[in-house]
């Protein structure tokens, strides 16, 4: 799938087309050409700190912006490599502790395109951004590495690595269907199992590996293939566990109990990712991290357009008297985790105004189903240069429901056109991480 990645930065750009037209960014899985490119750049990912690599359906992404704040938080140096982007090319790469330069990048980009086409490799778009980001970090001293799984995990690029300081999986769900349920000799057949077996890939001989908890059949197979490869397992509810009591995270392990604060992060979903985190700090020995560092990571850390209110901005000003929230969830464990959050958070006579745009290989009702008795009206949104759901996918789910629906063409207009809302009705924009970024880059409140 195509990031159409563009930059306000001329030579960052140059590299951005050079990679459209190298590879037009489609999603391959398989670790031979991100072998066969590492290897003619110097092998740089040999030469990177301690590694924390972060596979999961939902919830990676926060587990390593927690994993950063508390790296941080106790004084180390972190590098961090996550995707997609939401504005800017550079928020997938940040280097001791600050997103990449445009200088900078343009050049690291320039290297590894220049290594591409010289061996005639053809990489994807994520190959080349992994092998460059790995160019970087190898060229800056830190105390962590931070790196989260873009597809997957089996055959995913990020899976070069040999011999990471820990790994974790984070919450599993269906996604990615085409790629990651495809028929292949010796995968399982159920589709949650086969989810289970993918991310269980990035597992490693003697790399403690720390997982979730899902169900019985998905245990199994990560447990199998754990003790296959000879990584030790620490699995939630059993070898460490956490809950929330009086406003608190409560933690324990085989090193004892620790209470820390509620995540600043919205939604209870976010409980179980911070504790992911600091389940793998707790079972490395490569990094030291504090209790203290703990505490602070959990009312620090900030991931955006995960149930992100809108700050004061030109966006926000079209509707300036109501909450704006946003997210970029997209499947079935994101719809669940938002109207969850909604239940708790939305009050008797208080209702939603749904704006949402979705790409046209994710499901409607995904989203929509989990919320249909807190939503008041739908607006819906193209998303830009990419196949998506037109106003008939959704009519199709809400039949049965009073709720008003229309679409039109931007997120300007989707704002203005919103009526019958009341004073404490609120506004949430939803349904895809690309929507998600033109929302943030209007209401000029970019990802730092």
């Amino acid at each position: 799938m195509a990031d159409f990645a563009i930059s306000s930065h001329i030579y960052v750009q140059a590299q951005l087309n050079r990679i459209t037209s190298l590879s037009p960014g489609r999603d391959i899985l398989g670790l031979e050409r991100i072998n066969a490119l590492l290897q003619v750049m110097g092998n740089p990912h040999h030469h990177l700190p301690p590694i924390f690599h972060v596979a999961g359906t939902n919830g990676k992404g926060s587990t390593c912006a927690f994993l950063r704040s508390a790296i941080e938080a106790s004084g180390k140096i972190c590098h961090v490599y996550t995707s997609p982007h939401l504005v800017r090319f550079n928020e997938r790469i940040r280097i001791a502790g600050q997103l990449i330069s445009d200088d900078e990048l343009a050049e690291i980009l320039r290297e590894t395109l220049d290594s591409a086409e010289m061996h005639d490799l053809n990489p994807s778009f994520f190959e080349i951004t992994t092998a460059a980001a790995f160019l970087a970090f190898s060229r800056h001293p830190a105390d962590a590495c931070i790196i989260e799984v873009g597809l997957g995990g089996r055959l995913d690029a990020t899976n070069i690595i040999k011999n990471p300081t820990i790994c974790a999986i984070a919450n599993l769900g269906i996604d990615h269907e085409g790629f990651l349920l495809s028929p292949e000799d010796g995968a399982p057949d159920d589709p949650m199992t086969r989810i289970a077996w993918e991310k269980a890939g990035i597992a490693k001989t003697n790399t403690p590996l720390v997982v979730g908890h899902y169900t019985p059949s998905m245990n199994n197979i990560i447990a199998e293939h754990a003790q296959h490869i000879g990584a030790p397992l620490y699995t939630q509810n059993v070898e460490w566990e956490y809950e929330v009591r009086e406003d608190n995270l409560h933690y324990k392990d085989q090193k004892g109990a620790i209470t820390l604060p509620l995540p600043s992060l919205k939604g209870s979903h976010q409980h179980s990712n911070a504790a992911l985190a600091i389940a793998m700090l707790r079972h490395q020995s490569a990094v030291d991290v504090s209790e203290q560092a703990l505490c602070r990571a959990m009312t620090d850390t900030r991931w955006p357009a995960r149930l992100q209110r809108l700050s004061d901005g030109p966006l926000h000003r079209l509707q300036a008297k109501h909450e704006i929230w946003l997210d970029g969830g997209h499947n079935a464990n994101a719809g669940k985790a938002i109207a969850s959050h909604f239940d708790v958070n939305v009050q008797d006579n208080q209702y939603i105004h749904l704006i949402i745009g979705m790409l046209s290989n994710k499901d409607p009702a995904s989203i929509l189903a989990p919320m249909l008795g807190q939503i008041k009206s739908i607006t819906v949104l193209p998303i830009s240069g990419h196949d998506h759901h037109d106003i008939e996918a959704f009519k199709s789910i809400i039949i049965n429901h009073d709720i008003a629906i229309k679409s039109v063409d931007t997120i300007q207009s989707a704002l203005q056109s919103i009526d019958n809302i009341a004073p404490n009705d609120i506004i949430f924009i939803a349904g895809s991480l690309y929507l998600a970024g033109t929302v943030l880059a209007a209401n000029e409140q970019y990802p730092d």
